[in-house]
């Protein structure tokens, strides 16, 4: 009954008319629906239900119809920005009172000591029929070409060849650590390609998780004092090219194995050098924002194997170096000789880990399979896809600066060191040991430049809330939709399926009569 019918029967009938309304939880699907319309928050709906005539409605219904196609033009947008994953760089410093002191690294200018060298040499080039002098104090221009066949036969035959390199206990005279004095077993040895054999102080280790020195130890701040000798007498003719003698230096982080070769300082002898860093933190998104990865894959880990006390991290340009490695192995069933740390392989295709041979340097076949990987983008995506960059790395930024030395003093504590290590002496030492000491020794202190940190964090530009935020700004600007609406259209679900309830159960009360319901 409608409204007017109830009210027409109460005049003529004497009862009241709310008696002759229907229980609210029978209402119609229709009454219900356009109660609904009248009287939810969203826009539109209400205009469309209390239009008076089409017209009216017609208005109403385009509107609503253009507002919501805009709206979810706008919110497809929004949607599609945050799948996107923009990032932004935010930058903060932070000050750090006491931090962890950076690794140090430092190699001899030259890779091979000339009296642990030439013996054994010669004897090859014999063999070789070479040469036939057994004269063991010089070598020929002739013969330079055949040192790297010489130590290539050595490490294809798996041979030792630490012993061919300069000590660090002749080389290291005094190493103090904020006024602590170290030793040399404080160092680690590592083996970059063009230097020989190398040594870290303060890197991190395996077995030892505190041996990461600290700025502050020992009521410090953070500086780190090197007294080292050349011995540039010992160094192979023509090796070095333009270069005389010196020491290499590198400041690089605790976890890193460090690429000297790239990164490292050239030293020169006759200074005490300093280099004060200033410590650079980078943070990367991992997935889906970047490809970054910490991820140290099995043929990088079957090369951190050669350094067993060392805990090394991911490094993108060592993943570089071994799946350049891998191809030019691929092509050429050997690898690059010049690279001759990097020869752990990774079988294409296969898990199966080898320790490849290394290319004659003579063979052309290498260099062309390098250039071809470098500059061919599929033969790179396939062979150095997982080379992704690391999420984080620690940089430190390097001032450098020098002084005279050594003074006329110290001298003289310079030569009772040289004489007493286990390197034979210089020709004519005794007459020219002033002038030899300032050509070969080198200081230098290595000192915390401040205690603040920067730090670059990549941060997603659109987070969730984000997006959830311009969702609901869109579809509450254009249609008025919030959280409570959608409460508004669950309520009236909720009834429509309670009306369709009543009507069942009162279907079925009918045909069973004797059923009782609850």
């Amino acid at each position: 009954m409608t409204e007017t019918t109830i009210k027409q029967l109460a005049t003529v009938f004497p009862i009241d008319a709310k008696a002759l309304e229907p229980d609210p939880k029978f209402r119609r699907r229709r009454s219900i629906i356009r109660e609904f319309s009248l009287n939810t928050s969203t826009h539109g709906i209400p205009g469309i239900a209390r239009s008076q005539n089409i017209h009216n409605r017609i208005f109403w219904i385009v509107s609503t119809l253009i507002f919501t196609g805009i709206m979810l033009f706008f919110i497809v947008e929004s949607m599609k920005a945050y799948f996107n994953y923009p990032t932004q760089t935010s930058v903060s410093f932070i000050v750090e009172r006491s931090q962890a002191f950076p690794a140090v690294s430092i190699c001899n200018f030259s890779p091979i000591s000339f009296d642990n060298f030439i013996e054994p040499f010669l004897n090859f080039t014999k063999f070789l029929n070479l040469t036939y002098t057994n004269d063991t104090s010089t070598i020929s221009i002739e013969l330079v070409p055949y040192i790297t066949e010489f130590v290539q036969n050595l490490l294809n035959d798996s041979e030792p060849v630490t012993s061919y390199f300069f000590p660090l206990n002749s080389t290291l005279i005094s190493c103090l650590y904020n006024g602590q004095r170290c030793q040399a077993n404080d160092f680690i040895p590592f083996f970059p390609s063009s230097f020989g054999r190398c040594y870290t102080f303060n890197a991190k280790m395996k077995l030892n998780q505190s041996s990461v020195r600290s700025t502050t130890d020992f009521g410090g701040i953070g500086r780190f004092e090197l007294q080292l000798y050349a011995h540039s007498h010992q160094y192979i003719p023509y090796i070095a090219r333009d270069v005389s003698v010196g020491m290499i230096a590198m400041i690089h982080d605790n976890t890193e194995l460090p690429l000297i070769e790239v990164a490292g300082i050239q030293l020169e002898p006759g200074r005490r050098h300093k280099l004060s860093y200033k410590k650079k933190i980078h943070e990367l998104l991992s997935s889906p924002y970047s490809d970054c990865t910490n991820k140290i894959s099995l043929v990088i880990q079957t090369m951190f194997n050669q350094y067993a006390d060392a805990d090394y991290a991911y490094s993108q340009v060592l993943c570089y170096m071994l799946c350049i490695q891998t191809y030019v192995y691929d092509q050429c069933g050997c690898t690059d000789p010049r690279q001759w740390t990097a020869r752990s392989i990774m079988i294409l295709g296969t898990d199966q880990i080898i320790k490849a041979p290394l290319c004659n340097t003579t063979d052309q076949c290498y260099t062309n399979a390098r250039t071809r990987i470098t500059n061919t983008i599929s033969i790179w995506n396939q062979f150095c896809s997982d080379c992704s960059q690391a999420c984080s790395t620690v940089d430190f930024i390097i001032t450098t600066s020098a002084v005279s030395a050594p003074s006329a003093t110290y001298i003289f504590d310079i030569k009772k060191f040289v004489e007493e290590s286990n390197i034979r002496l210089p020709k004519n030492w005794s007459n020219t040991w002033q002038s030899e000491i300032p050509k070969n020794y080198l200081a230098v202190d290595i000192v915390c430049e401040t205690t603040r940190v920067e730090t670059y964090t990549q941060d997603a530009s659109i987070s969730g809330v984000d997006l959830l935020s311009n969702v609901g700004g869109h579809t509450g600007l254009w249609i008025g939709i919030s959280f409570l609406s959608i409460m508004e259209l669950v309520e009236m679900l909720y009834r429509l399926i309670r009306y369709d309830y009543y009507i069942l159960k009162g279907k079925i009360r009918r045909r069973n009569p004797e059923q009782t319901f609850f």
